[in-house]
């Protein structure tokens, strides 16, 4: 099935979002999220090569108007990537303040386009599309072998405290892409060229059950690999855990609320 991934946006709303980049980063370095924002920021690298190296040279599937390709794309990776792979990283840390950081990026997500159509109404606009027909098959392969490959590990465990926390990673891998498809859609941005709600819907169903939740059990994986041997603020665990043992302490865990003071501890506690 072809699906036309398209956005239609000014340029204004580039450089909000390149405002907003800095804003969020800064706030990871401060809030000492120093794991999460390498992470994010490595995400940005890799939906650049994916996107601009696999998509475009490699199968053709990117074309543009009224811009440049590789900035925009690299405006596009880095936006996505950053806070993509930060939320995903947030949520599977349970981090104490994630639904702080949960609104912060849901809000923008939400608010720029529109406030790119208020303030950027003069300002010249980029039409961006890509095709899916050649690779999507490619990504719902990785999306059946990685979630295979968790099951089986989860029907070989005995202990059930070492079993992968496979809703918790559905849940996650389709809410993110869900959630910026969704506002991309109710802020004009997204499939403005198709006329068809059901098309429109299609676009964003699709999307949202394959696209990131392909890399749900890869990502969980480093994740557990990582923070088994360092904290979030990057020191070296006093202890450091076997990759089950990491999988033990992340299934006792639960999402709470914490204290500014709490907060500042969440490394040591949790990683």
């Amino acid at each position: 099935m072809e699906i036309v991934a398209q956005r239609q946006f000014n340029t204004l709303y580039i450089w909000l979002d390149v405002c907003f980049l800095v804003f969020f980063c800064a706030l990871l370095f401060f809030n000492r999220r120093y794991m999460t924002l390498l992470f994010a920021l490595a995400g940005g690298i890799l939906y650049m090569i994916v996107d601009y190296g696999i998509f475009h040279l490699l199968l053709g599937t990117r074309s543009i108007e009224g811009g440049n390709l590789f900035r925009v794309l690299l405006w596009m990776s880095m936006s996505y990537g950053i806070t993509n792979f930060a939320w995903i990283w947030l949520w599977f840390s349970k981090d104490k303040r994630l639904l702080e950081w949960s609104l912060l990026i849901c809000v923008w997500w939400l608010a720029a386009p529109m406030l790119a159509q208020t303030f950027g109404q003069n300002m010249p606009v980029i039409v961006i599309r890509r095709t899916t027909g050649s690779y999507h098959g490619y990504m719902a392969l990785i999306l059946a072998l990685s979630y295979f490959s968790a099951i089986v590990w989860n029907l070989r465990q005995k202990d059930e405290e070492k079993r992968f926390p496979l809703l918790w990673m559905l849940a996650i891998g389709i809410l993110v892409q869900f959630a910026w498809e969704c506002a991309l859609l109710l802020g004009g941005i997204r499939s403005t060229e198709i006329s068809s709600v059901f098309d429109k819907l299609m676009t964003l169903v699709v999307n949202s059950l394959l696209e990131t939740n392909l890399g749900a059990v890869p990502i969980f994986c480093i994740f557990c690999l990582l923070t088994a041997r360092f904290t979030e603020d990057l020191k070296k665990r006093p202890q450091p855990l076997s990759f089950t043992g990491r999988i033990r302490e992340i299934n006792r865990t639960k999402v709470r609320r914490g204290s500014a003071d709490a907060d500042g501890a969440q490394g040591a506690e949790q990683n």
